[in-house]
């Protein structure tokens, strides 16, 4: 079987990419095919996320598995496609080059036959083009605290931490 999946940058113009990918293939085949789409290198580090139908953040699957002494990361390389991208999970998020953070939603369109001759991963259409810059992140304060950001600190003392702690 053959997904036909949108990848769409987290930015205010419409930026996507309709990507065909067999549903056999790893996730780093998928990431190399995303960023060959948008017209990356791919020798940065990037990583997938599993989220909910509200684009909750989840589960991270890596590109590499950079801890000191190994983790339970999962790692693209092992992960296919099929194994976490599906008709009951059919969302993603992608995050390509950690310093820039450039994002982007991938959203399952379709499952179909796999044609006869056909190439895959193949990008079945290009809209618009990536800025030379990754689009600002607009973060929000958690509405619940009681931490006014825009006040200076009188004092270090009310801080939970250890002023001698190097």
């Amino acid at each position: 079987m053959v997904y036909k999946i949108r990848v769409i940058l987290d930015a205010e113009d419409d930026i996507f990419r309709d990507i065909e990918i067999e549903e056999s293939n790893t996730l780093e085949d998928f990431h190399n095919a995303i960023s060959q789409s948008f017209g990356f290198l791919g020798d940065e580090m990037a990583s997938f996320y599993t989220c909910d139908d509200n684009w909750n953040q989840d589960e991270e699957i890596a590109l590499f598995d950079v801890s000191e002494n190994g983790s339970d990361v999962r790692l693209m390389s092992e992960t296919l496609l099929e194994d976490i991208l599906g008709e009951q999970t059919p969302k993603l998020i992608y995050v390509y080059d950690f310093l820039n953070m450039w994002t982007f939603y991938v959203e399952l369109a379709d499952i179909v036959d796999k044609e006869d001759g056909g190439s895959y991963p193949n990008t079945l259409f290009s809209f618009g083009e990536l800025p030379d810059s990754p689009p600002e992140k607009k973060f929000e304060a958690d509405p619940d605290s009681s931490f006014d950001f825009n006040e200076g600190l009188e004092s270090y003392d009310d801080l939970d931490f250890d002023e001698n702690w190097n």
